[in-house]
């Protein structure tokens, strides 16, 4: 049974994106029977305890803020190397320890890289955190034995724009969580919109994800607002998710002329989730581009007739169960107009997207890591 001491310190308390990676990885290498150690943070210990069946390994609340964490990444981690003495070391997000003592460096290192974006669109990342992760993925393709990514087009993006060998590349398609992400009931339906406040039976146009500049939300408002001005009975549009260094939404709010309503109801709870994104005419989602795009494949499995861009893997996630479109505002506002005026569209690409989002699950992307541990190994 191969040992792998994964390293979840990153984990942040609000669970989107290397959080959702995380748990519903380490469930499923325990089903692909991995035994599985979790470094964490101590508020995690039981939940991590609970998820992988063995003890975890807690670091202190001191290295909870991200500056402290990197530095126990390179001072406190080799220490739990030497201890629990795997046969592989998991970094799941990015960075990893760069001492190479002799006592832990001969385990060899597995590293996740969700994104090329950072090479190939670096305007969209912020001005510390464009470099910092450039720099973080060119180590980890020199360094780690193995780096795991999630999409084919990662993979391609990386060996064209940062020099990856693609023979030590693996691709592991994400999953969605089945108990969370589902075609809701009408009841569920009616409680997620009265959670966002959404009045009677007026009909939404669905966002969900942080927003940030790579999200391309003031396209998105600016389309649904050509689009939807002089609909009878316009839907809404919510803006769901956390808050980001999207400095351009504001205006494009702004300038939304009165009778259309735009709600940003912010974090929405798991349990709501799957009643926002089924509910929906539309989830619009007009990424610049996605290292995979799981709020994609999440609204697919909810049912939810999808629009989104092109770029990158997003067309890897969605295939032919979802609508595309450039962009731009004036081609979000075209692809909007026709499926908000086509429900036998919605309804098709409703069904279909159910379909294909159950080709992407946690078993078959652990199933994916596998052969990148022994790999390493070897």
């Amino acid at each position: 049974m191969l040992r792998v001491l994964l390293d979840a310190t990153a984990v942040p308390p609000n669970r989107g994106g290397v959080g959702r990676y995380v748990d519903n990885l380490v469930p499923a290498l325990v089903r692909a029977g991995v035994d599985v150690r979790v470094a964490c943070q101590t508020h995690d210990a039981a939940h991590y305890g609970e998820l992988s069946g063995a003890d975890p390994v807690p670091i202190g609340p001191r290295w909870r803020r991200q500056a402290a964490r990197l530095a126990w990444e390179q001072v406190g981690l080799p220490s739990v190397v030497r201890r629990v003495a795997p046969q592989v070391l998991h970094s799941p997000h990015y960075t990893h320890p760069l001492r190479t003592s002799a006592s832990w460096s001969a385990v060899p290192l597995v590293v996740t890289l969700h994104d090329a974006t950072f090479f190939t669109d670096p305007g969209v990342h912020t001005r510390v955190k464009g470099p910092f992760f450039r720099t973080a993925t060119r180590l980890a393709l020199r360094r780690a034995a193995v780096c795991v990514v999630p999409s084919q087009a990662t993979a391609d993006e990386l060996v064209r724009a940062a020099g990856a060998d693609p023979a030590r590349l693996q691709v592991a398609h994400l999953g969605f969580d089945s108990a969370v992400f589902a075609p809701p009931t009408a009841d569920a339906v009616r409680a997620a919109r009265a959670e966002l406040g959404l009045g009677g039976e007026q009909p939404y146009v669905a966002f969900l994800g942080t927003l940030e500049p790579r999200k391309n939300v003031p396209a998105l408002v600016r389309g649904w607002t050509a689009a939807c001005r002089d609909r009878a009975n316009p839907p809404a549009l919510v803006l769901a998710g956390g808050a980001g260094w999207e400095t351009d939404l504001d205006a494009a709010i702004a300038a939304v002329p009165a009778g259309l309503t735009v709600l940003r109801p912010g974090f929405v709870p798991d349990a709501a989730l799957a009643g926002l994104l089924g509910g929906a005419e539309v989830v619009a989602y007009p990424s610049r581009g996605e290292g995979f795009g799981i709020p994609v494949l999440e609204a697919m499995a909810c049912g939810a007739a999808v629009l989104t861009t092109r770029r990158l893997a997003l067309p890897e996630v969605g295939g032919d169960a979802v609508a595309y479109t450039e962009p731009d505002p004036t081609s979000i506002a075209a692809a909007l107009t026709g499926l908000l005026d086509d429900p036998d569209q919605r309804k098709a690409l409703a069904t279909a997207a159910i379909d294909r989002a159950a080709g992407f699950t946690w078993d078959a992307c652990a199933a994916a890591h596998v052969p990148a541990y022994e790999r390493a190994v070897a």
